[in-house]
């Protein structure tokens, strides 16, 4: 069983930087890929981001493509993290941002191919 919680949300003005972290407890999650989705109110949850197992393999939307960038240390298995850093944020970029992570599918788009998910943690970008 893998849990995930995510930290690093927060209220910032247009143009600024936030980073997000994805601590996952269980060695297996250092051997999943990952992934951040995000969920604005009345709209469906979408993808953001993902990342292979190892870190070498990164995807992205193309909402966010050259602002956001994922990464993670596995360098202790029973403590790896995720972490999204957002820079150049949008008003259209607030949302509730949630960690994923899947044991099958590394860049998924889809949802429902992840198999864990953190509790999520609200971002808010004002104008």
């Amino acid at each position: 069983q893998v849990q995930l919680v995510e930290s690093g949300g927060g209220l910032v003005q247009a143009g600024g930087s936030l980073r997000l972290s994805c601590g996952g407890s269980g060695r297996a999650f250092s051997s999943y890929p990952s992934g951040w989705f995000r969920q604005a109110p009345g709209k469906e949850r979408e993808f953001v981001a993902g990342i292979s197992r190892s870190g070498s393999s990164t995807y992205y939307a193309d909402s966010v493509k050259g602002r956001f960038t994922i990464s993670r240390d596995n360098a202790n298995p029973v403590k790896s993290t995720v972490y999204l850093q957002m820079n150049s944020l949008k008003p259209e970029d607030t949302a509730a941002y949630f960690c994923a992570a899947s044991q099958y599918h590394s860049g998924s788009h889809n949802p429902d191919e992840y198999d864990y998910w953190g509790q999520g943690t609200q971002v808010t970008v004002s104008s």
